[in-house]
């Protein structure tokens, strides 16, 4: 069905996002564990009433603006998962204040000595494969930040994120990761039990080692972001098919260089963000997969270079077709590398029926 909205815009396929939402909230009741969707990719409470068939459960965000607006939505079980920088914990007090439980997490003893301070409830981050920060298993440290917590009531557990599993490829690496993060953190609360301290919740996950794992054995809760829509980086690592992606951006063609074999569109870096996360995959997909506007892939056809406003679509390095004939005024789909950098550009998901017309308008969060 032709769409009538000004370009570019961000288009959300709901049937595929439930289909994405459906397959990881049945693998975490296979595997035994509380998932806690990490809602930092979707920015929306329209999508966050879509999860867990319409219950306002327990959710991970990376901002407290997220924090407080999904709370006003009714969710008030919330894991901030970004180390807390001291000055915001008044702002976490206060949410607390209001009826949310809201959880930190933290790495080090002043980060603790400040959360105990203010009795705002923490988990310690675990270092599980040198992606980020946090605390390996057999830091001394650990035991040392952990009973800073426990001594005022303020221990949650630990959790881990193993980011480096965005390197790696295929479902048996995923699930190698998947055990590395189990281990991790469920040594570090082994470690912090043996030292006397309260460690009720082991919190693991990623999108590629949530679909990957295959024993969640002292495990508590399972998280991950971007399974809701999938991008071409989950895509390029095997997670899912193109077929999964929920997520687009409308753009239209405007205009040619055909001596150089290039289509212009309106959609540039403003619209599908500076994100070039295929670059060091086996594919890159430039700045993003071309579809025509029902949302089909044209074969070989990506956005291969974006000025701010600007697109540039042509034939993948090595491609052997030709150009398509796409007058100006054509329609086109973009698949993103990265769906949450491309959101990000947006306020508004235009919702997609089952037919292909725009259904609903769906508002993000912005700010921090």
């Amino acid at each position: 069905m032709p769409l009538t909205l000004e370009t570019p815009a961000l288009l959300l396929d709901q049937v595929k996002m439930m289909r994405n939402i459906d397959r990881l909230e049945g693998r975490a009741k296979a595997l035994g564990v509380t998932l806690r969707p990490h809602l930092k990719t979707a920015k929306s409470v329209e999508v966050s009433t879509r999860l867990s068939g319409g219950a306002q459960g327990a959710i991970t965000v990376s901002t407290l603006a997220e924090a407080e607006g999904f709370h006003a939505a009714g969710h008030n079980d919330i894991l901030y998962g970004v180390g807390i920088a001291p000055q915001k914990l008044a702002r976490a007090k206060a949410m607390r204040a209001t009826g949310c439980d809201l959880v930190v997490i933290l790495d080090n003893t002043t980060q603790a000595k400040a959360v105990a301070l203010e009795g705002v409830p923490a988990m310690i981050e675990i270092d599980s494969d040198g992606h980020r920060g946090g605390l390996r298993f057999d830091d001394p440290a650990l035991v040392e930040v952990g009973r800073i917590l426990h001594d005022t009531g303020t221990l949650r557990g630990v959790m881990t994120h193993a980011g480096e599993s965005y390197t790696v490829r295929g479902d048996d690496e995923h699930a190698r990761f998947a055990e590395i993060e189990r281990s991790a953190a469920v040594n570090a609360a082994d470690a912090l039990r043996a030292a006397g301290l309260n460690c009720p919740v082991v919190s693991v996950g990623s999108t590629p080692t949530a679909h990957g794992a295959r024993d969640l054995t002292g495990v508590t809760e399972l998280r991950a972001g971007v399974y809701m829509f999938f991008d071409l980086v989950m895509a390029g690592i095997d997670v899912c098919t193109l077929d999964d992606l929920a997520l687009s951006v409308l753009t239209t063609v405007i205009g040619h260089q055909t001596s150089k074999g290039w289509v212009m569109i309106d959609a540039g870096w403003m619209a599908m963000s500076r994100d070039r996360g295929t670059a060091a995959q086996d594919v890159d997909q430039g700045y993003g997969v071309v579809c025509d506007a029902d949302g089909r892939v044209i074969p070989d056809l990506i956005v291969s270079s974006a000025n701010q406003e600007h697109g540039i679509v042509s034939l993948r390095p090595g491609a052997r077709g030709s150009m398509p004939d796409l007058p100006v005024g054509t329609h086109l789909r973009i698949l993103p590398n990265h769906a949450c950098a491309t959101a990000a550009q947006f306020d508004r998901y235009n919702v997609l029926s089952e037919d292909g017309a725009v259904s609903d308008v769906w508002r993000r969060f912005g700010g921090w």
